[in-house]
């Protein structure tokens, strides 16, 4: 299956790359107590082995990982340091350690992570906190995607880019190094984080912190929220532990700072969430799919807590038979509300379509498409997961709707379709 005619495929692709890494902390695993008489941890161990070396192989140790290592991340030896500072209490104390011994001791509880090695996909896109430097007619853009590196942990990653008065959408090389943010605060399962100024989006990773994010943070639907002349950016996500699923919120004013909280309520107790761009009536109010088939239309005077909701959206053709779900947040148009949505059909086959929705009464709906309006090309149905294609959000740019997606959950490209062409599509099929 190919995509509609109306929509205008970009050769434009973002691919993952394993020569991008992140320094990620190191836990040995902990024998059973019986094979641990002395009732010391491996980490102790390692920690005495690293204190018995003569000062002259610490130092030539650490300068030889430095080596290897130093030109693959941002201030190395201060990542070590920080390592150990994490370490300090529980396995070396109060012990006067020299800088080379610190920062020794906390290269041997990192590793290195590979964060987008086997996937960069499911993106969302919004305008740039920053337009300086957009050229006239331009726009500058914040990409998010979800990437996925050994044992398919999920993280997010950022792309900038700047779409073009014809709608080609041109995306900023990344930079060579990626880094971590700095946790600066967290209370139960509230975190907030924050990069360094002057580093680039590409640069930046929010890598899974709580244990309700420890298998992924997965999925982030961007949307550019604005509330009396104010524009806050919040993302919905799937923070996934391994064992179960929640959706969480993401709030940043900056792409430098953000705020991550879980959300309650039973809609958030499964995937998909989608916010709207504004408040609706002075409520806000939110896409779901809280019974894993069918979409919801909520309302709450609480960000933070999503519960009940309206029935709004069922399978109702061939391709959408398994489930549909959001494809991010609606985008706002002078018709009404447009909703991209995903289908699923036969053998877990997924596809694109969307709907209208009237603009006073958001249940009503007076668009959708029968036929999916993107699918998987023949020639690129394989991949990390085969058959499918899928975004987090779309955002309109001047008379032109920008589509970016990923195929078989491995990489991701963009497309674009102009507004009065999909809106009368949408209307006839109806």
């Amino acid at each position: 299956m190919e995509q509609h005619p109306f929509f205008n495929r970009q050769a434009l692709y973002l691919r993952p790359d394993p020569s991008r890494v992140v320094v990620r902390p190191f836990r040995p695993s902990i024998e059973p107590r019986d094979h641990n008489p002395l009732d010391k941890t491996r980490v102790n161990h390692i920690v005495d082995w690293v204190l018995g070396l003569g000062v002259d192989e610490v130092v030539s140790l650490l300068q030889a990982t430095l080596d290897s290592f130093d030109d693959r991340h941002h201030n190395l030896p201060e990542i070590f340091e920080r390592r150990a500072r994490e370490m300090e209490v529980s396995y070396f104390g109060d012990a006067s350690l020299s800088l080379s011994q610190r920062q020794l001791i906390g290269a041997y509880f990192l590793n290195e992570y590979s964060f987008e090695a086997a996937a960069l996909f499911n993106p969302s896109i919004v305008p740039h906190p920053c337009q300086t430097g957009a050229k006239l007619g331009c726009i500058r853009v914040i990409l998010s995607l979800r990437a996925v590196g050994e044992g398919h942990i999920s993280s997010l990653t950022f792309r900038s880019g700047t779409i073009g008065p014809d709608g080609a959408m041109d995306i900023d090389p990344p930079a060579r190094l990626a880094r971590l943010p700095a946790v600066t605060a967290c209370v139960g399962d509230r975190i907030e984080l924050s990069f360094m100024p002057e580093s680039d989006p590409s640069e930046r990773v929010i890598f899974p912190i709580t244990d309700a994010q420890s298998n992924g943070i997965e999925d982030a639907r961007f949307v550019a929220f604005e509330h009396e002349g104010t524009i806050t950016y919040y993302a919905t996500y799937t923070a996934y532990s391994g064992r179960s699923i929640r959706s969480e919120l993401l709030e940043t004013a900056d792409f430098l700072s953000f705020r991550l909280v879980p959300l309650k309520g039973t809609a958030a107790e499964n995937k998909g969430m989608a916010l709207f761009p504004r408040k609706l009536n002075g409520r806000y109010a939110m896409i779901a799919r809280y019974d894993n088939e069918n979409l919801y239309l909520l309302y709450s005077d609480n960000l933070s807590e999503w519960t009940g909701g309206t029935p709004l959206l069922a399978p109702k053709f061939p391709g959408e038979f398994i489930q549909i779900g959001a494809c991010g947040s609606p985008i706002e148009l002078d018709e009404g509300w447009l909703l991209f949505i995903h289908g699923v059909g036969p053998m877990r086959h997924y596809s694109i379509g969307a709907v209208l929705l009237d603009k006073e009464d958001v249940t009503r709906v007076i668009g959708r498409s029968r036929e999916p309006l993107v699918g998987p090309e023949a020639a690129e149905r394989e991949g990390y997961v085969p058959n499918v294609v899928y975004s987090c959000g779309a955002m309109r740019f001047g008379e032109r709707i920008v589509l970016p997606y990923a195929i078989s959950d491995t990489f991701s490209t963009f497309s674009t379709v102009k507004v009065t062409t999909l809106v009368e599509l949408l209307k006839n099929d109806l």
